[in-house]
């Protein structure tokens, strides 16, 4: 289906480096980046422009630039959304949403991954033993960082930095002028090999998804959609909160399927039951 086809990837953060040697793998097609398309539109992490689409409606408007102006009809479009941890709330998260679009084939396939590794901070400094500590907690210079008079200053950004005399020039002159400097994390993948890394497992998610088809109609996509607990005490047989089956279902003929004991287990432990340890 997609063999020796074009897919166009957008993006203008260098994002093909890590997606598009997955997508050749994989499925054989041929890589194209759109680098034309300004995907800053759409909103940055520096806030100049507020992303006033969700994350998955913003994949898809970047994949609909990326074949309208490369008129190829495959487009992958990458997007990051930084911030607390969905679950563990006091810690940082990189949720990275990957879109693959097949307009030829009405193929719309998503791949999610929240990871907690993630050098996502920011901070107001006042002196270098600050910028120092700080420098170092996010791994700089491998990773870029972003300076400003405050965090929401937007006329005198400086971005990409990733040399020790220019961040020194740039904090020098802010905290002259201003008494501080705020400083934040550049979490554009190419200043971000952290994020990148994220960005790879989406990736490989995406092509775990492609290339698993639908047992009735072969088309790809054919993934979990729920899943139902129940699963039987050891001891005493009541149903705990353990996933007992999960459901699988196709996007195209809407042939679904239950898949039993996922975690390779048919009865669950004791202790996880709120029967006989309450």
């Amino acid at each position: 289906m997609f063999a020796g086809r074009k897919v166009v990837i957008a993006t203008k953060h260098r994002k093909e480096s890590i997606i598009a040697p997955v997508l050749e793998k994989a499925l054989g097609v041929i890589r194209s980046v759109s680098h034309e398309i300004d995907t800053d539109s759409l909103g940055t992490f520096s806030g100049e422009k507020a992303r006033e689409l969700d994350a998955i409606q913003c994949a898809k408007a970047k994949c609909l630039m990326a074949i309208a102006q490369s008129g190829y009809d495959i487009a992958v479009s990458s997007e990051g959304s930084f911030g607390p941890h969905p679950y563990l709330h006091f810690v940082p998260a990189d949720e990275e949403i990957l879109l693959f679009l097949d307009l030829k084939n009405n193929i719309e396939i998503l791949a999610r991954v929240v990871s907690t590794e993630t050098n996502f901070t920011a901070a107001t400094l006042s002196s270098l033993q600050e910028l120092d500590a700080f420098l170092n907690e996010v791994q700089f210079p491998s990773h870029g960082v972003i300076l400003r008079k405050s965090q929401d200053d937007l006329e005198s950004i400086s971005k990409g930095i990733t040399d020790r005399t220019l961040v020194l020039h740039h904090f020098n002159e802010l905290l002259t002028k201003n008494g501080s400097a705020y400083i934040e994390t550049d979490m554009r993948a190419m200043y971000n090999p952290t994020r990148m890394k994220v960005i790879h497992q989406a990736t490989e998610l995406l092509v775990k998804k492609l290339t698993t088809l639908c047992p009735q109609c072969s088309f790809p996509g054919f993934e979990i959609v729920g899943a139902v607990k129940g699963l039987p005490c050891a001891r005493c047989k009541f149903p705990t909160q353990s996933t007992l089956f999960t459901m699988s279902r196709c996007k195209q003929c809407m042939y679904s399927s239950e898949n039993y004991y996922p975690n390779n287990k048919k009865v669950e432990e004791p202790t996880y039951c709120d029967v006989c340890n309450p």
